[in-house]
């Protein structure tokens, strides 16, 4: 199903194009740190999903004057910024049935956490564009009986050998995708040059340790640094069983 984030840049890459002096593209990359004068917005959610959705725009768009030079750039950004928002809500409706509504649009200070990273190109310039997705589904749970437990939190058993290795750091790594080159096309690289992996930006990234596979998730800016929020795990057994040629 569909997300709020998911609706948003569909909207929001056809509202730009329509709206922005030259048609510019709104296209996905990775994560940047915003420079100076960087802005941001929040629309409030509520209905079937609920939740704030935050948008921080780099602050160098503001020297552009894609909605022409009468406008004051900053107003321009957020009427529009606005308008997607409730696009967005109409789009998701649309989509997957869930009905929501803004009730809140406000100015904020930009965020460290964000979901997922845009760039808006306009002919050799590009500004980055970053989504903070925290609207959820309200989802109805039957009442649990009194006397049935709470369901326990499974714990991992370790043997008297392994706790003492856990202390123990091990390098973790990051992987955004692969790719196969011939080493003719790897000796002829050269600054500028694009290589493209072999998943989509939408997809979860790897943790890896190892050579294996311990968790996957979304990519983050913190503090100015790459951080991964975690999505999915693999069991701690098998957690254990793929980095036991490490010990």
């Amino acid at each position: 199903m569909k997300t709020y984030l998911d609706c948003w840049a569909t909207v929001a890459a056809a509202l730009f194009a329509q709206a922005l002096a030259g048609e510019p593209e709104l296209v996905e990359s990775l994560p940047k740190p915003l420079g100076e004068r960087s802005f941001g917005f929040a629309a409030t959610l509520a209905g079937d999903l609920e939740g704030r959705f935050s948008v921080m725009v780099d602050g160098a768009i503001l020297d552009a004057p894609l909605f022409g030079e009468a406008v004051v750039q900053k107003d321009g950004w957020s009427e529009l910024l606005r308008e997607a928002a409730d696009a967005a809500a109409g789009e998701i409706l649309a989509s997957a049935g869930r009905k929501c509504h803004v009730v809140k649009f406000e100015e904020i200070a930009p965020e460290m956490q964000v979901s997922r990273a845009f760039l808006l190109r306009s002919g050799d310039r590009a500004w980055s564009i970053l989504a903070r997705d925290q609207v959820n589904a309200l989802e109805k749970k039957p009442a649990q009986a009194e006397s049935e437990p709470a369901p326990a939190q499974a714990t991992p058993v370790l043997s008297p050998g392994l706790e003492l290795l856990l202390d123990v750091e091990l390098e973790a790594s990051l992987r955004f995708g692969s790719r196969e080159m011939p080493l003719g096309e790897i000796l002829n690289l050269g600054p500028g040059d694009v290589v493209e992996l072999d998943r989509p930006v939408a997809d979860p990234a790897d943790l890896i340790v190892g050579d294996k596979i311990v968790a996957r998730g979304e990519v983050v800016v913190i503090n100015g640094n790459f951080g991964l929020r975690v999505t999915e795990v693999v069991a701690p057994k098998k957690r254990l069983e793929s980095i036991r040629c490490l010990f």
